[in-house]
């Protein structure tokens, strides 16, 4: 029961981790920027987060109302006003310029918080749990993973139910024409970054909820995020769900085994799995 129990804990670990990487695979599926600095705009959530809880008094989960549509306008403006100009054949651009990005935003924080830890506190929910036969499942995982289901889902049926995702897909699989087809790339690249901060901001809270969290654990969020959209196969947001649970049950797995495992045991399920399966376990079809 114990291991079942460990099993579970990792599949709702993997919810989170999946949330991480959704906004990864969004950008690279429809711009093909891979975006250096996006764990650190995780973190910059999470503060976000936590001005709003100690100068608003919201309980985490209510500052999303705040937090998800001031990152949803960052994004926007980030990809307008300075990604944009970096986008082209070449894939350096981008990486230096996210990479800059990243040192700014720790560097940001760490003058504004200080090094020191914060946790934002959800009260009796965090350790509240529900019955599902002999096991006790805690609340917020269950809430946390039911989000990302929800996102996800909700992303999928924006793709291919709407006329914004037809725009999207049709830019991700060849920009010029799309352009030639009246499509505006600058604002869907724009709006595509305003949704990736729009779920990082979801993510940052959640993460800040579950674990302590300080400037300098943006980069650790960056990893999991690309581990969990390469497992699953890049731009596939299922195959980036099944990616972060796989990464969150080796991670338990891997602790129930020897506490010194549990990162260990990610990287390696992660490496296995690019040894056999380059383009991940669901890659999207470029056909």
């Amino acid at each position: 029961m114990e291991w079942l129990n460990t099993l579970l804990q990792g599949v709702l670990l993997g919810g989170l981790y999946a949330m991480f990487a959704v906004g990864l695979s969004l950008m690279f599926g429809i711009m093909r920027l891979v975006n250096i600095a996006h764990g650190d705009f995780i973190v910059l959530a999470s503060y976000l987060a936590l001005m709003v809880v100690n100068h608003l008094g919201f309980s985490p989960l209510a500052s999303l109302s705040i937090v998800v549509p001031l990152m949803f306008v960052f994004g926007y403006l980030l990809q307008r006003l300075l990604l944009n100009r970096t986008l082209g054949t070449d894939i350096l651009p981008p990486l230096l310029v996210t990479f800059g990005l990243s040192i700014i935003v720790q560097n940001v924080l760490l003058e504004c918080f200080s090094a020191d830890s914060q946790k934002l506190s959800q009260g009796d929910l965090e350790v509240a749990s529900v019955g599902i036969g002999s096991l006790n499942v805690g609340v917020m995982p269950l809430i946390v993973f039911g989000s990302a289901l929800l996102i996800i889902g909700g992303l999928q049926l924006l793709f291919y139910k709407t006329s914004l995702g037809r725009a999207f897909r049709a830019t991700s699989d060849d920009q010029h024409t799309a352009r030639l087809m009246g499509v505006n790339n600058a604002h869907i690249f724009g709006l595509a970054m305003a949704l990736a901060m729009a779920v990082v901001s979801i993510a940052g809270v959640f993460l800040a909820i579950r674990t302590s969290f300080d400037p300098t654990v943006g980069p650790a969020r960056l990893l999991y995020g690309f581990e969990a959209v390469i497992i699953g196969g890049l731009g596939s947001l299922w195959g980036t769900l099944a990616g972060g649970v796989i990464l969150g049950v080796a991670q338990t797995l891997g602790a129930k085994i020897d506490p010194g495992w549990q990162i260990l045991a990610g990287h390696l399920v992660f490496l296995l799995i690019l040894v056999l399966r380059p383009r991940g376990l669901f890659p999207r079809s470029v056909d």
